[in-house]
């Protein structure tokens, strides 16, 4: 039982260790990944000014950078678990590589032995002449030659084993230095994170003793996205009616709503609802380049600051200078208006669902545009006062309900 048992058993620590390099290779992508996101995040931070009508981004930056870099400290965790790993499998595959190769080693030492205790050739020779027939004569002189490919098969595996072994130990040595690197690097994020840490409570304390300004500041952002959510329910209702009235006017084609009081959509725009429907969760980013959500969708408490309750009709992405808000779905550019706060921003219908691009400095598009996934639709205001804050409003609406935009993007 042991004998059939010990195949098996190192067959399954071969392909442990076979697995686990690319389990470490996919780690440290994701962890290299995660560090680009820092970096990122780090230049968004320094374009930032500490001033009151900043300081939220700031917080909410940071709070990200934190997150991500508790991330590429599990991650490092789990790299050197997972080289812990290879390492004990390497180490007992190589035992037992060297077990076996001491056997063999004896093993062939015993044949060789035993080879030159007889007269060699000579004795080889009789032992074939003394044969009582031409068929036993036969078989020694196969039974001779398989023992001499036997002793140079054995000689070959032996060099053989010696060269995996030597190579195995050049492979332990080398993931005992990725280890130590590994942990060398822990050490450092876990040092950075301990910094990032105190930058933020440091940040959550200025603004909160500043409470007066803070409020101000707040009731203002309130008030400008009360203004942007009427403007945008008065343009859906507007738009209802209008599609009411068509549809009454046409009188050979067909236009129907989904809900009572909804929009009354043409076959094509109905075509187009129900493939924007489909794609939930598939959308691309409503722009492209590095980007950070600094703003998320509905009402809750912030994270840090005690006193603050957000209510967010979409998300906020902070990006760089320059940068472009970019059509999530193929559809029509329904309206193009301004606001305080939001500047230009642009409505797109996909038949009865709406996506709605705040903060535009300057459009390329004008109503009634046919616009494709992924086109440019304007650049996004960069405030020169704030940092070079460049900061973009996004929401999706399906009839007059405010959809999460983060369960439809990719």
């Amino acid at each position: 039982m042991k004998i059939r048992f010990f195949p098996y058993l190192l067959f399954c620590v071969f392909s442990l260790s076979a697995q686990q390099p690319a389990q470490v290779k996919e780690l440290e992508k994701e962890r290299l990944a995660t560090l680009a996101e820092i970096e990122e995040t780090n230049k968004l931070l320094s374009k930032n000014k500490k001033s009151t009508s900043d300081a939220l981004n700031r917080i909410n930056l940071l709070g990200k950078q934190i997150d991500s870099r508790k991330k590429v400290i599990g991650l490092l965790n789990q790299e050197i678990t997972s080289l812990e790993d290879e390492i004990g499998d390497k180490e007992m595959q190589t035992q037992s590589l060297e077990k076996d190769l001491e056997a063999k080693k004896q093993h062939y030492a015993a044949s060789i032995r035993k080879m030159y205790s007889h007269k060699n050739n000579i004795d080889n020779l009789l032992f074939i002449l003394s044969s009582q027939n031409f068929t036993q004569s036969c078989h020694r002189i196969m039974y001779l030659k398989a023992y001499s490919d036997w002793q140079k098969k054995q000689a070959n595996e032996i060099v053989e084993k010696q060269r995996v072994i030597a190579e195995d130990k050049k492979l332990l040595a080398a993931n005992r230095n990725d280890k130590l690197n590994l942990l060398n690097m822990r050490q450092s994020e876990e040092k950075k994170l301990t910094t990032e840490e105190v930058n933020k409570r440091t940040e959550v304390k200025t603004l909160e003793k500043d409470k007066k300004k803070l409020q101000a500041y707040l009731i203002i952002k309130e008030n400008q996205a009360n203004a942007l959510n009427r403007q945008i329910e008065k343009i859906i209702a507007e738009e209802v009616a209008k599609s009411e009235k068509a549809a009454k006017s046409e009188s050979g084609r067909s236009r129907t709503a989904d809900v009572k009081g909804g929009y009354v959509m043409t076959e094509s725009e109905r075509t187009l609802s129900s493939t924007f429907a489909g794609n939930k969760g598939k959308l691309p980013y409503p722009l492209k380049g590095n980007y950070k959500i600094v703003g998320y969708f509905g009402v809750h408490q912030h994270k840090e600051l005690s006193k603050v309750v957000i209510n967010n009709n979409g998300i906020d992405i902070e990006t760089t200078a320059g940068n472009e808000a970019r059509a999530v779905f193929n559809g029509v550019v329904s309206r193009i208006f301004t606001l305080p706060g939001y500047n230009n921003s642009i409505i797109i219908r996909h038949g009865n669902y709406l996506t709605l691009y705040s903060n535009i400095y300057q459009v390329y598009v004008k109503q009634g545009d046919k616009v494709n996934t992924g086109q440019a639709l304007g650049k996004i205001y960069t405030d020169e006062e704030k940092g070079n804050s460049t900061l973009l409003h996004f929401e999706i609406w399906k009839e007059q309900t405010k959809l999460d935009p983060m369960e439809w993007i990719r």
